[in-house]
């Protein structure tokens, strides 16, 4: 199955999605927040009960390599890790380089 994916303008747009997501029956671990900024990912997780992208979606091996990647890269490569391809990775990340938040979920 296909991932859910997107883009959104802010927090508040993004609480409503991830309201309808689990409307739609995704659970909180299902669905996933990303921000270009880690802190901003890391209060939309909190706030929208959602996830952010770790270690089991993306494999021990690309989480250690993200330490040593600039953010462009650390996003393409979490969202590569929910199923996108490359093309759709590089073209979510110059969105959330806008400023844009990305809302994905997976079953």
């Amino acid at each position: 199955m296909r991932p859910y994916a997107k883009l959104v303008n802010n927090g508040l747009e993004a609480v409503d999605i991830v309201k309808d997501l689990h409307r739609q029956g995704y659970t909180d671990k299902e669905i996933y927040v990303l921000a270009h900024g880690k802190d901003r990912t890391d209060r939309l997780a909190d706030a929208t009960d959602a996830s952010k992208i770790g270690i089991s979606e993306e494999g021990m091996f690309d989480s250690i390599a993200n330490l040593f990647r600039d953010r462009g890269d650390q996003l393409r490569h979490k969202i590569e890790s929910m199923g996108f391809d490359t093309h759709e990775a590089s073209m979510f990340e110059a969105e959330l380089d806008r400023g844009k938040v990305l809302v994905m979920a997976r079953h």
